[in-house]
C-alpha cells in the first residue's frame, strides 16, 4: 500500500476519517458492496488491536500479538491518505487536513477514535512510566504494568478509572483482578493493599454483572471506592489523591503501584466543530442512536469511540455498528431511506483471573443480549478466556477488518 500522490483528486464519493477498527471495517464492507471511490484519512503507519493490551499488562500476551502495520489492514482499492484531519465543514461537505489540503465528499464517515487526556489529572502525565506508575492504555507502558505487578511483594496498589465515557470501560477493573490473581498465586496477596477507584455508584451498570464483579473484588480483598476518582498525582512522593464525589472528601494515598486510566474526549477539531453534540461535555459527535447519522447532516455517519451513544465504547459495539452504517450509507447513495437500525449492542469481556472470564453483552436498555447459545457467560469460564486471548484476535484480523464479520 502506497500513499496517495499529491495530484490525487480532492473529491471522493465516500471519505472515511480514521483507520482504526471502525474506519477499516466500514471501508472493507463498502468495497465488498462495490463502492469504488473511497478515501481514508489516517496518519499512523501502525494498527493496534487494543483489547489485547489488558492481557499484555497482566503477563498473558506479548505486545507484538496486538500489532499490524496499517498497510496490512488497509482494504485493497481504498485510497489511503496519510494525513491527519484538522477541520470539517459539513455544510460545504469538506474536510481539511494538517497540510492544508481540502477534501470534498459525497458521504462522510467519522471514526477517528478519541484522545487520551493525560493532562486531565494534575501530575499524571509526568509520573507515567516512573516510580511505579503505568497504564495499559498506552502500548509502550502495558509491558511495564506486568513488570510492576510481577515484582511487587508488599505495599499498596491503586487502580483507577476516570469519570466520563472511556474506551473499553471494563479494562480499568480487569487489570486489578489479573494483578490480584497473580499475587494470590505467589502467596503475597495478603501483604498487598489493593484499591480500585471507580467513578460510578456501581461496579457495572448491568445488575447481574455488577453482582459478579462485587464477588470477584470480595474474593481478592480489593477495596472498591465507588463514586470516586483520582484527582491528582504526586509522582516523586508516590501519592495519589482519591476524591469521593458523594461526600466531596479527598484522601491522599501513598502507592507502590499505580495503574491509571486517563480522562478521554473527542479530538479537539471535532469537539470544537459543528458536529459535536452539545449534550456531551467531552465533545463526542452527535449521532442518531439507531441510524448512526448525524441529526443535522444525514450525509455524515458516526461510529466507534467518537460517537456520543449511550453504550460502551468497545470493538464489539463497532462490529454491530459498521453494518448499520454501511447499509444506511448505501441506501442514501441509491436514493432510499435509511432502514438499518443499531440497538446499542456492546460486549465487555471481563477477565477476572488468569484463565477466567465473564462475557457481558447488553444493549441500550442494559438488557443482557447473549450471542452464544447454551453458554452462561454471566459466570466465570475458562473457555471464555481462551476466546478473548485467541479467538477474538483472529476474528478481528481475519474477518472483521476484512468486512466478513
Amino acid at each position: 500500500m502506497t500513499p496517495a500522490p499529491a495530484t490525487a483528486p480532492s473529491h471522493h464519493q465516500v471519505l472515511i476519517v480514521g483507520g482504526g477498527t471502525a474506519g477499516i471495517t466500514v471501508a472493507a464492507r463498502l468495497r465488498r458492496a462495490g463502492v469504488r471511490d473511497i478515501a481514508l484519512l489516517e496518519p499512523s503507519e501502525t494498527h493496534w488491536y487494543q483489547p489485547l493490551w489488558t492481557l499484555v499488562g497482566g503477563g498473558q500476551a506479548p505486545l507484538r500479538a496486538s500489532l499490524r502495520t496499517e498497510a496490512d489492514v488497509m482494504p485493497p482499492g481504498v485510497r489511503w491518505l496519510r494525513e491527519r484531519a484538522t477541520a470539517v465543514d459539513p455544510t460545504a461537505r469538506t474536510v481539511t487536513t494538517a497540510s492544508g489540503r481540502v477534501l470534498s465528499y459525497g458521504r462522510l464517515v467519522l471514526a477517528p477514535g478519541l484522545e487520551l487526556d493525560w493532562d486531565g489529572v494534575p501530575g499524571l502525565a509526568p509520573a507515567l512510566g516512573h516510580g511505579g506508575v503505568s497504564s495499559n492504555y498506552r502500548p509502550d507502558l502495558a509491558p511495564l504494568t506486568w513488570e510492576l505487578i510481577r515484582r511487587m511483594r508488599r505495599g499498596t496498589a491503586v487502580f483507577t478509572m476516570p469519570s466520563g465515557p472511556v474506551k473499553c470501560g471494563g479494562a480499568p477493573q480487569k487489570i486489578a483482578y489479573l494483578a490480584a490473581d497473580h499475587w494470590r498465586k505467589r502467596g503475597v496477596l495478603k501483604s498487598i493493599r489493593t484499591i480500585l477507584v471507580l467513578p460510578e455508584p456501581a461496579m457495572f451498570k448491568v445488575p447481574v454483572f455488577d453482582r459478579a464483579l462485587r464477588e470477584t473484588a470480595r474474593r481478592y480483598g480489593i477495596e472498591v471506592r465507588l463514586s470516586s476518582e483520582m484527582t491528582a498525582v504526586d509522582g516523586p512522593a508516590r501519592e495519589a489523591v482519591l476524591t469521593d464525589h458523594t461526600t466531596g472528601t479527598a484522601e491522599t494515598v501513598r502507592y507502590d503501584l499505580l495503574h491509571a486510566v486517563p480522562p478521554q474526549r473527542a479530538p479537539r477539531w471535532l469537539a470544537d466543530g459543528p458536529l459535536a453534540d452539545p449534550q456531551s461535555p467531552y465533545g463526542y459527535v452527535a449521532a442518531d442512536r439507531e441510524t448512526l447519522q448525524h441529526p443535522d447532516f444525514p450525509h455524515v455517519f458516526v461510529l466507534g469511540d467518537v460517537a456520543n451513544l449511550s453504550t460502551s465504547k468497545t470493538g464489539a459495539a463497532i462490529r454491530k455498528q459498521a453494518p448499520v452504517v454501511v447499509s444506511n450509507l448505501l441506501a442514501g447513495l441509491r436514493g432510499r431511506p435509511a432502514a438499518a437500525r443499531y440497538d446499542g449492542y456492546t460486549s465487555c469481556p471481563l477477565v477476572t483471573a488468569r484463565h477466567k472470564m465473564l462475557l457481558a453483552e447488553f444493549d441500550y436498555d442494559l438488557r443482557p443480549t447473549p450471542s452464544l447459545p447454551f453458554i452462561d457467560t454471566t459466570r466465570e469460564r475458562t473457555d471464555m478466556w481462551f476466546l478473548k486471548r485467541y479467538g477474538l484476535p483472529q476474528l478481528y484480523f481475519r474477518a472483521m477488518l476484512k468486512g466478513l464479520a
